[in-house]
């Protein structure tokens, strides 16, 4: 009887708050202890005719009531296996000296899908300030991405494109059906190196050192139905607004020991603000389905084009 009430109580914890469950963005509300979460989404959007997408497989996990740990494997077809020919090119003088610059890449080319790697996730609620149909919660969380994409822009996207950390803080309130969640952190970024046959002569050893960045995302989740919450089996709709912002720096280049002035906006630094409407309902207090359209807000990130299409399914598994 006491594990039929505590499976009961278990259910209960992820309706009550469903318009929190954010589609982009995590709460600081945490996953309770022992249960273990998949999520597989897909992210879609049209470069030039040339369709791009990305697969990934999320596993979460509730170590403590306060701990909840991630890890994501993602693969997608937005990189080649080396850098793109046209992004650092050089020319040689008949005095014999190399001058190097940065250009601009064909978009639109086809790419095998690459497996990126595995991104790492990790978050703790440190305040819970609960009341009534009410709760304000913060939490701080980690990240360390081991990706290995030949990643062409200097903004960092740890999830997909970049290997680094990062690191941020998470704060949510909810209000009976309306909830808003703010997330601000930083991305230190690794840097990628490759080294590839000159059509010279020799080897051409090239270094690109990403921009840090920091992010700044706002969500807002409203529960359109169910009126009243009544039982654990009804369906819940909910529909979201995220604000998804970043501002990075610009790029380091080097090749054959030589540093390179960028001067293509892939590699320049910069800042956006995009807009994600969406739509979400969960089943049975448990499967989840999220859908989201992502535009272009104050200016545009280099890394896709618009509009980002968004699907994904979540599941929790109580252990």
């Amino acid at each position: 009887m006491k594990s039929i009430t505590f499976l009961f109580c278990l259910l209960l914890t992820i309706p009550a708050s469903a318009q929190e469950l954010f589609p982009h963005n995590e709460p600081a509300s945490s996953i309770p202890r022992n249960v273990l979460g998949v999520r597989v989404f897909v992210d879609s959007y049209d470069e030039n005719g040339m369709q791009r997408n990305l697969g990934a497989l999320r596993l979460m996990y509730g170590l403590t009531p306060r701990l909840s740990l991630f890890a994501t494997g993602t693969v997608s077809n937005h990189h080649s296996k080396y850098l793109p020919t046209s992004l650092i090119i050089h020319t040689h003088t008949t005095s014999g000296n190399t001058n190097y610059q940065t250009g601009t890449i064909t978009r639109g080319l086809k790419y095998p899908y690459r497996f990126n790697g595995v991104h790492l996730y990790g978050k703790y609620r440190f305040l819970t300030n609960d009341g009534q149909n009410t709760h304000f919660r913060m939490a701080a969380y980690a990240e360390h991405s081991f990706i290995t994409a030949a990643h062409d822009e200097t903004e960092p996207n740890l999830l997909d494109d970049t290997k680094g950390s990062g690191a941020g803080i998470i704060a949510t309130y909810l209000k009976k059906h309306f909830a808003v969640s703010l997330t601000s952190g930083v991305i230190i970024p690794g840097k990628y190196t490759e080294t590839t046959p000159d059509f010279f002569g020799g080897e051409l050893h090239t270094v690109l050192k990403y921009g840090r960045a920091l992010n700044y995302n706002l969500s807002f989740g409203y529960l359109v139905y169910p009126p009243k919450y009544r039982r654990y089996s009804e369906t819940n709709i909910n529909v979201y607004l995220e604000f998804m912002g970043k501002s990075y720096q610009t790029a380091q280049v080097t090749q054959n020991n030589v540093d390179i002035k960028p001067q293509t906006d892939l590699l320049l630094g910069g800042n956006y603000v995009e807009f994600h409407p969406g739509i979400q309902a969960i089943i049975y207090s448990n499967l989840r389905i999220d859908f989201s359209v992502g535009i272009p807000m104050i200016n545009k990130s280099y890394t896709r084009y618009y509009p980002v299409y968004m699907l994904g399914i979540q599941r929790y598994f109580f252990l």
